[in-house]
């Protein structure tokens, strides 16, 4: 198991890395993480959801996402959360009350955790968070809770990156009970740049105070920025994508405090052709963008307020009478319409709000959570698609009559203005397809790519392997493993 000091330390990637590593060299791996929080998630093989770097690492292994590798998955929105258990929605609880449900969902999470191992020769489990909140360690099934009630040696991992990974380190044996510290076996300093040998001295240190050895020293790894993070902590230090003079299209995204499926964006920042701008609170959407992309919310009416108070339908108003184009995802293509409303409080307290009018529709939120994997042809050019359906509410109206996907089951989804300008739908990975992206920015002017991003992600799982291979003793943890 691969715990870490803090989020966004790299266990995801390391244990995306290490699940390709370890299935090159002909195991039969499989990922699993007892416990998630993310708005990232991905429709599995039996039609749940789980965490969307859980999906990356199952593909890593070359093995179908299944709900068993997640089966606990919390989606924030707003001071509560949606509850998934085992793929399907649970529940809904404020973090005071999840706490409670813990001692029950344990069961769940060994049952998953032993169906897995059953069928598998390794099975590599991420931690959540840190190690080291011990405010929450009485009813924990993330971190140590899971690893002593299943068994699980754990590697902690530190980050040096964002600094004083010494003390993140030696401070996380310090803090917690002997027990849990007993089940560590190792730690990892993640991120490294620069001279290895100047923070030789580092590790021994960090050896002699925990008496945990030392199991590698990684450098940072650029190949991360291809694969889809899963924490919106990954948000702040992922590059905006410009190509110099390659670089004919902008497309600028306002980053919302719902902010979903932001993986929906990665395709997009591999294109040469494609300036991608995050927007963020404070900032104006840029007056020369091409195309103002919403993607996904798990708060829509909570982000259309933001979004109001940012002032970015002004913005928006006026990028529609300069000539610009709107696309909307899942949420955001929610905000698009005249209306949403929410009578069964599924995001929160039940509410009803105006939304940014540029399309004729209306959602209305519903308990029902559409879970499925989805495919065919875009309406306007018969492209085809691929993606999946991962959202709460029903939208309707007459801009509807203008759908912009046709399903292989001849099922409309989404919307379209009647100048073509505005549109939305509810796919996600709608431009994972390198023949959809390519058509969609054509559309847009920009000029063809051969670029495949299904072929980026596989190079990079393969890069993350080798550069794991590089830098630690894969033999070695295979050892604490049996």
């Amino acid at each position: 198991m691969f715990q870490g000091t803090g989020s966004d330390v790299g266990k995801s990637l390391i244990v995306s890395g290490l699940c390709r590593a370890f299935t090159r060299r002909g195991l039969d791996v499989r990922p699993f993480k007892p416990q998630n929080m993310s708005n990232n998630a991905a429709v599995t093989k039996d039609g749940g959801e789980i965490g969307r770097a859980q999906a990356l690492q199952a593909q890593a292994c070359n093995a179908p996402p299944v709900s068993d590798m997640n089966p606990v998955l919390l989606k924030p929105q707003g001071g509560s959360a949606q509850i998934v258990v085992k793929g399907r929605l649970w529940g809904q609880a404020a973090a005071a009350d999840f706490q409670t449900y813990k001692p029950k969902l344990l069961g769940v999470v060994l049952e998953s955790y032993g169906r897995l191992k059953a069928e598998a020769d390794l099975v590599l489990v991420e931690g959540a968070g840190s190690a080291a909140e011990v405010n929450l360690r009485a009813n924990d099934i993330a971190n140590m809770g899971f690893a002593r009630a299943a068994g699980v040696p754990v590697i902690l991992i530190g980050d040096i990156d964002r600094g004083g990974v010494i003390a993140q380190i030696v401070g996380t044996k310090e803090v917690i009970a002997a027990e849990d510290a007993a089940m560590i076996q190792g730690f990892l300093v993640n991120k490294f740049r620069g001279d290895p040998a100047l923070f030789v001295e580092g590790m021994k240190f960090i050896e002699r105070r925990t008496s945990w050895p030392a199991l590698g020293l990684i450098p940072l790894c650029l190949n991360a920025f291809v694969l889809p993070a899963e924490d919106s902590l990954a948000l702040v230090g992922r590059p905006l994508v410009g190509r110099g003079a390659q670089s004919t299209i902008k497309i600028a995204v306002p980053v919302l405090p719902g902010i979903a499926n932001f993986d929906d964006l990665d395709p997009l920042r591999i294109e040469p052709s494609v300036t991608l701008v995050l927007v963020r609170g404070g900032q104006c959407l840029p007056a020369d963008a091409d195309l103002i992309l919403l993607i996904g919310s798990k708060t829509t009416i909570a982000d259309l307020a933001a979004f109001r108070a940012q002032g970015w339908d002004i913005d928006l108003a006026a990028h529609l009478r300069r000539g610009g184009r709107v696309f909307g995802l899942c949420g955001g293509y929610q905000m698009l319409g005249k209306r949403v409303t929410d009578p069964l409080g599924v995001e929160g307290p039940t509410a009803a709000t105006p939304g940014l009018g540029l399309l004729d529709v209306e959602t209305e939120m519903t308990a029902e959570k559409v879970l499925a994997p989805a495919s065919g042809t875009t309406v306007v050019d018969s492209v085809a698609f691929a993606g999946y359906e991962i959202h709460c509410g029903r939208t309707s109206g007459p801009d509807c009559a203008r759908p912009l996907l046709r399903f292989a089951d001849g099922r409309a989804d989404g919307a379209s203005s009647a100048n073509g300008r505005i549109a939305g739908c509810y796919v996600h990975g709608f431009f994972t397809g390198d023949a959809q992206r390519r058509a969609f920015l054509a559309r847009l002017g920009a000029p063809a790519s051969e670029v495949s991003y299904a072929a980026k992600i596989e190079a990079a799982l393969d890069a993350a392997a080798a550069h794991l291979e590089a830098h630690v003793d894969l033999d070695r943890l295979l050892k604490l493993a049996r």
